[in-house]
């Protein structure tokens, strides 16, 4: 709910009803000033103005004010956006790029504003992702390793952003994974000792970090475990005992006895 304030529009002058061509929906209660105008320089309140009244948007995409055209890009007709690809405000550029084919934004994939690029890339696919990973942007390139095909995420293997490379641990083909085991942040590792096979975990028995060792512990195949019953920290002793102890346990039902 807004707080109460001069109602201004975009330029700080006063909003007034009177001269608005809407005057007619305002008698009727279909716009409020305060609350649901589209002449009020509050984002929020324009954009309830669309919300109730979205045929009206296609009227306002040559709007000055920059808020009113990138809100009316939101509900607009698809067939009046191209044109707003141009427009010299990023934020309406992003909108359109929102809504808008994938063939029809390709374009904007080099724009020079990081808003419009991100938008851009949460609309690409296949290949035309893969050009994302060398974007100035880490945030661009996330978006691309979320989307893209995990066959092809070695390609970002050594991104120079942590969170990218996170993302790529958590989404790589299987095959590829143990190139990361040995990735200089801990909390790649820790997704890598997540996710690989069981049977080659056997490498994080040394590692510096007590989350990855931990993680690798919980997992590990009984013939690698053994390598972590000797580990410096205690949670991991005790977590390695206690899987330890049930494959005994198991083994013993099995023929009664334990190797």
């Amino acid at each position: 709910m807004d707080l109460p304030s001069e109602d201004l529009d975009w330029l700080g002058r006063p909003v007034t009803c009177r001269s608005c061509p809407h005057e007619a929906m305002h008698r009727d209660g279909r716009c409020r000033k305060g609350s649901a105008c589209v002449r009020d320089r509050r984002a929020r309140r324009v954009e309830r103005f669309f919300v109730e009244h979205p045929d009206l948007a296609d009227h306002y995409l040559d709007h000055p004010y920059f808020e009113v055209r990138a809100i009316a890009a939101k509900y607009a007709s698809l067939f009046r956006l191209p044109s707003l690809l141009a427009d010299p405000e990023p934020e309406v550029r992003a909108m359109a790029a929102l809504r808008l084919p994938e063939t029809r934004v390709r374009e904007l994939a080099t724009d020079g504003d990081r808003r419009v690029r991100i938008a851009v890339a949460s609309r690409l696919s296949g290949k035309a992702l893969i050009a994302l990973l060398d974007d100035e942007d880490y945030y661009v390139r996330l978006i691309a390793v979320r989307r893209m095909e995990p066959a092809v995420l070695a390609l970002a293997i050594a991104d120079p952003e942590p969170e990218v490379r996170r993302w790529v641990a958590r989404r790589i083909a299987p095959e590829r994974l143990a190139e990361m085991a040995a990735d200089e942040d801990p909390l790649v590792r820790l997704e890598v000792a997540e996710r690989l096979d069981p049977a080659r975990l056997g490498r994080f028995a040394a590692d510096p970090d007590l989350r990855v060792r931990f993680a690798a512990a919980e997992r590990a195949a009984p013939s690698v475990l053994p390598e972590f019953a000797e580990d410096a920290d205690p949670l991991v002793r005790e977590n390695v005992q206690i899987r330890l102890n049930r494959l005994r346990e198991t083994e013993e039902d099995d023929d009664g006895t334990w190797p």
